[in-house]
């Protein structure tokens, strides 16, 4: 397909600081970039706008919000929610599992639950866990409690029976009884949200999507009506936490697939691009405003786990079990610490340098912005070492204050008994090794050696400090997008649109060609509800050996050859196989809309184009006067060797001393 042929799309990823718009057109891509507003929309409508009269007319709007995540860390605006389950089993999401966030302390504290005890209600009945009704659904008692539900003004339910993922009748009755007594808000059941097995993860992954019904789809509503005042008709989709798009219409009612949706797009773009460059094994490292995330692209496609901890604590990169809302889906795996451009250092109380968790965001924002911000910041530090223009970002559109990130230094360096040039120093090297241990997670951690790896770096700060994370890991090649500061949004371009449709087996594999057929029949006329058509349907297992806990997720390709494919999967992870029985605990369709051709990232435009100069710079340790160059003034083929810096209308490239660049028509490409 040619160029002239692709259709007019817009991406836009809303970050904690800046919001993204990418759109792409007959001409390639055009990008923007605005502060992100309190109110999502706001900045949307603004980025859009500033695209011009062209953008209105596109013909798909695709969006990776972080409005599910951001109301479960500051438990606003989530719904006043009911949970209703058997009999005996009110405490479920209090007792959860056995774990602990800090294992030997006697003071640890668990998640407080999204619903309260006085909110949870439980009904007699009973299903097996085969199936078969043991104990009929007790309608008088089902009635008295959605009586009491639709009296006290609840906005969302959450609905779990026992073993309702292998028979869901009692839930469906349960709806039935609180549409009858006039409930007119959300009605999650477990069958819908979450048909697996393990109670605990089904009732806390329904209880997250029930508070958060009303929330995502008010937000969804009001951006759809703002698109359409402003004459703006495409279809909206959004960003699920397994890289696939989702219509608007099912991520209002399943919010909690959304859970991460801002972080997956920019692994997305990384697939996209290591997939056009033939790379076979990519991390990826995006530094943001807010927080800096770590991943991993092997063989083509993200590494990928399918259970999640939605607002818990993090160390060095690494989830606290325990500290956080069980979530159960497909999450592309990463590891995330709290170090962006706008993560704040201060003091702890031993009189030591910190720097997070805690962001200036857009709203006050560093320093240097001049709109507020008297604290210090990284990107506070990066202006006073020189590393970043001390007079403008954004292509010369957002001026900022040299002085003012130099005096907060200042104060910071002045308890630490030294200079702002000392402080800036220490922040920088700080947030440098919390992103190289999330690095080594996602690498080391999992057996694999980061020298054997390429390194895409993007982010408004990604490139900034990309030499110093690849030198700490012994990466030996970087690649930085063109426009590396949009990238994510990028990724909004090139994701498919998808469902995934499961079925519980518990058992051996002899019945799962009939699943299979059941379930393809489901995913047609779900489809097909919703409008869709052209999608390719892909069978999946969930498979285990006989008496182990969890399972691996893998393709099917016929029940012949599962247990040999299993057997090599399972010693590819953990270096063993054996010849016990194989169970199967879950058959999955999942399908698939493929995005066909997508604008390539070299056809981006929209540069800002500032005289180049000199400055002095702080490069790995040293300072040293460097070139600082225009990225948009470069040709393919470019290229020289560090220290040196790049800078672009969206992010800034500094190239430590050791390393040679290359312009290539996808972006820089540095080696050691």
């Amino acid at each position: 397909m040619s160029r002239r042929s692709l259709p007019l799309e817009i991406g836009v990823d809303v970050g904690g600081t800046f919001t993204d718009v990418i759109l792409s057109d007959s001409d390639g891509l055009h990008v923007e970039k605005v502060p992100t507003s309190s109110d999502p929309s706001d900045a949307i409508l603004q980025g859009i706008s500033r695209l011009g009269p062209r953008a209105i007319r596109a013909a798909l709007f695709s969006h990776a919000t972080t409005v599910a995540t951001n109301a479960l860390l500051t438990r606003s605006g989530l719904a006043k929610t009911a949970f209703v389950t058997n009999s005996g089993f009110r405490d479920i999401l209090e007792i959860g599992r056995q774990r602990r966030p800090e294992l030997y302390s006697l003071r640890a504290r668990r998640p407080v639950p999204l619903v309260r005890r006085r909110d949870r209600f439980t009904v007699r009945g009973r299903v097996s866990a085969g199936g078969a009704v043991i104990e009929p659904l007790d309608r008088e008692g089902a009635s008295d409690v959605a009586a009491t539900i639709a009296r006290e003004g609840f906005e969302s339910v959450a609905v779990c029976f026992l073993n309702s993922y292998a028979n869901p009748v009692h839930e469906v009755e349960m709806r039935k009884a609180l549409l009858r007594q006039g409930f007119r808000g959300n009605v999650s059941l477990s069958c819908e949200i979450d048909r697996e097995y393990r109670e605990y993860e089904r009732s806390s992954t329904t209880a997250v999507n029930a508070v958060l019904v009303p929330l995502m789809s008010g937000y969804l509503s009001r951006l759809e009506r703002s698109l359409r005042r402003k004459g703006a008709y495409a279809p909206l989709y959004i960003m699920n936490s397994d890289g696939g798009m989702s219509t608007s219409r099912f991520a209002a009612t399943h919010p909690v697939a959304a859970v991460e949706s801002g972080p997956a797009a920019g692994v997305l773009a990384s697939r996209q691009l290591a997939k056009t460059l033939s790379l076979d094994k990519v991390l990826t490292f995006d530094m943001g405003g807010t927080t800096a995330k770590a991943g991993a692209v092997v063989g083509g496609e993200p590494e990928v786990v399918e259970e999640f901890e939605a607002a818990g604590r993090t160390h060095s990169g690494r989830s606290i079990r325990g500290s956080g809302y069980a979530v159960r889906g497909s999450f592309i795996d990463l590891a995330e610490v709290s170090a962006g451009g706008g993560t704040v250092a201060w003091i702890d109380e031993g009189g030591a340098l910190a720097a997070g968790p805690r962001s200036a965001g857009s709203n006050p924002g560093p320093a240097c912005y001049g709109t507020g911000g008297t604290e210090p910041t990284v990107t506070d530090a990066n202006v006073v070492l020189g590393r970043l223009n001390p007079e403008h970002l954004l292509g010369g559109r957002m001026p900022i204050s040299s002085s003012l990130a130099r005096e907060s230094l200042a104060r910071l360096g002045e308890r630490l008994g030294t200079d702002s040039e000392g402080a800036a120093e220490g922040v920088v090297r700080l947030v440098n090794n919390s992103m190289a241990k999330a690095m080594s997670i996602v690498s080391v951690e999992r057996g694999r050696d980061p020298r054997e790896f390429v390194m895409i770096s993007f982010g408004g700060s990604g490139p900034v400090h990309t030499c110093d994370i690849a030198e700490e890991l012994g990466v030996r090649e970087v690649i930085v997008p063109i426009h590396a500061g949009m990238f994510s949004a990028y990724g909004l371009l090139v994701a498919d649109l998808t469902r995934t449709f499961v079925s519980p087996v518990m058992g051996a594999a002899d019945s799962l060609s009939r699943r299979f057929r059941e379930l393809e029949a489901l995913a047609s006329e779900e489809m097909s509800k919703e409008g869709l058509g052209g999608f390719t349907l892909m069978r999946f297992v969930e498979a285990r050996y006989q008496g182990q806990s969890h399972e691996l997720l893998m393709p099917y390709r016929g029940e012949a050859a599962l247990k040999r494919a299993f057997d090599r999967r399972h010693k590819e992870i953990y270096g063993y196989s054996t010849d016990d029985r194989l169970q199967v605990v879950n058959a999955k369709v999942k399908a698939v809309i493929r995005r066909g051709d997508v604008p390539s990232i070299d056809s981006a435009s929209g540069g800002r184009g500032y005289s180049a100069g000199r400055r002095k710079a702080w490069f790995a340790g040293k300072t040293a006067a460097a070139p600082v160059l225009n990225r948009d003034g470069l040709r393919t083929g470019d290229g020289g060797t560090g220290p040196c810096i790049i800078e672009e209308y969206d992010s800034t490239l500094v190239v430590n001393p050791g390393w040679k660049w290359r312009v290539e028509p996808f972006g820089t490409r540095m080696r050691k």
